[in-house]
């Protein structure tokens, strides 16, 4: 628990030199800043650490159920008032009466108990087991939480990249068609050109005016996830400091991927844990056949104390030590339902597991198969980029000379938009579906 507490605290500190600042502030973050911005500020993977650190402390609890206890206990009773008995007098042999037992009406006791359990049919030690486990388990799923939280934000970054990114694309569009206008108003009032093909410019340009209008809108939307994602203030102005590269990964084969993904996912390793969970359930469970056996010693301090004889108003000191054993004869099939639940319970978590294997295979597969596919499109893409880009000016150089309609250039500059968000898409498509794939086999990210 101490490791997880040490990375939320490194994390706040980083968040914190990152700039962290109240809302409408400008806030400057690479990716690595943001994420840990994001696990530092994250709700959601606070809660998980606390649960891990109730599971740390109830297996605590179960490891100290093995040693000894000490209690005291204190009592004071007052009695009714009888007639103390006495012996006597028999004369001449005894002339005056002797008490027997007197009436001592004011009784104080003080107890210490020390209760060693010795032999619980393995029922402390599978107890201890079981509960070890599960909080090893339960370390395990926040680091799951961890690196599903980490995945979303990389994803809230890019995707907000990716709309400013657009946003500067059809900002560029808009000035060329623009200024694709002024030619073509200028070419209508030498008539040259007809109204229509005029009115076609001006529509073109109206449409991706709105296209600019909703980019901005897209734009101011990402940003609010992002800050959402990473627990900022939800206006915070953030300025992406990070951009993508090519990512140049090489994987093996998917039957290694797939391999190292069963071994690493802390998703399996906390199912493993809690199938050894189960079985020493199972065990626990069947405790119930056997005896129970148990020392006890007990140190009194009582006036009076009632193993003195005649008793006297006066505080005495005695002990006693004693062996316990228990067992049950007949409990109504309790222990035989008790472990029927657990070896159920034990099967669940075997069939879990089996089928959580399943899905992280399919889950790598897939996730390698995308990953290889956005590195094909990223390639046909950057090609399609510089192919609109010539076709664009050429057409454009055509038109001024008359040799094309309105209608090629105002479409080679559409698709121009086209192959140019196509591109950045094919980025972060790329970028995302690296990162996915680092989470399948759950690989630290260089």
């Amino acid at each position: 628990m101490s490791r997880i507490h040490t990375t939320l605290t490194l994390c706040a500190a980083v968040m914190l030199l990152a700039g962290y600042a109240p809302a409408q502030s400008t806030l400057n973050l690479t990716i690595d800043q943001a994420i840990q911005t994001g696990i530092a500020n994250s709700k959601s993977l606070h809660a998980s650490s606390a649960k891990v650190a109730g599971a740390e402390a109830k297996a605590s609890e179960a490891g100290a159920a093995r040693f000894p206890t000490l209690k005291a206990a204190g009592l004071y009773t007052r009695l009714s008032d009888v007639p103390a008995y006495n012996l006597g007098p028999f004369p001449p042999l005894l002339m005056t009466p002797i008490t027997i037992v007197p009436s001592i009406l004011n009784n104080y006791t003080a107890r210490m108990t020390v209760q060693q359990p010795l032999f619980t049919g393995f029922a402390l030690t599978s107890n201890v087991n079981l509960t070890s486990y599960n909080a090893d388990a339960t370390a395990k799923d926040f680091e799951r939480d961890r690196a599903e939280l980490i995945y979303a934000v990389r994803s809230a970054y890019w995707t907000y990249y990716k709309t400013m990114e657009f946003k500067k694309v059809i900002d560029e569009v808009v000035e060329q068609m623009k200024a694709h206008l002024h030619d073509v108003q200028n070419m209508f009032a030498q008539g040259v050109v007809t109204k229509n093909e005029l009115l076609r410019v001006e529509v073109q340009l109206s449409n991706a005016e709105v296209t600019q209008i909703d980019a901005g809108n897209n734009v101011e939307l990402a940003m609010i996830g992002l800050n959402n994602t990473i627990g900022l203030p939800l206006k915070t102005n953030i300025v992406l400091t990070s951009t993508i590269g090519r990512t140049e990964h090489a994987y093996q084969d998917t039957s290694v991927l797939i391999m190292q993904a069963l071994e690493r996912r802390p998703e399996v390793q906390a199912m493993d844990l809690r199938v050894k969970a189960g079985e020493s359930g199972v065990t626990l469970a069947r405790s119930g056949w056997w005896p129970q056996v148990g020392l006890i010693g007990n140190y009194y301090y009582s006036r009076p104390n009632q193993r003195y004889f005649p008793a006297i108003d006066a505080f005495k000191n005695t002990w006693d030590v004693s062996l316990s054993v228990s067992l049950d004869i007949w409990n109504w099939g309790t222990t035989l339902f008790q472990t029927r639940e657990a070896e159920a319970q034990l099967v669940q978590a075997q069939d879990a597991l089996s089928q959580l294997k399943d899905g992280i295979s399919l889950e790598v597969t897939q996730c390698y198969l995308g990953f290889r596919e956005s590195d094909e499109r990223i390639h046909v893409a950057e090609q399609a980029v510089g192919q609109a880009e010539e076709n664009a000016r050429i057409t454009s150089e055509k038109f001024r000379s008359g040799l094309v309609l309105n209608s090629d250039v105002l479409d080679a500059e559409v698709a121009l938009l086209q192959a140019k968000w196509n591109y950045i898409q094919a980025l972060v498509d790329h970028e995302l579906a690296d990162a996915r794939l680092q989470k399948a086999i759950a690989a630290e990210r260089q």
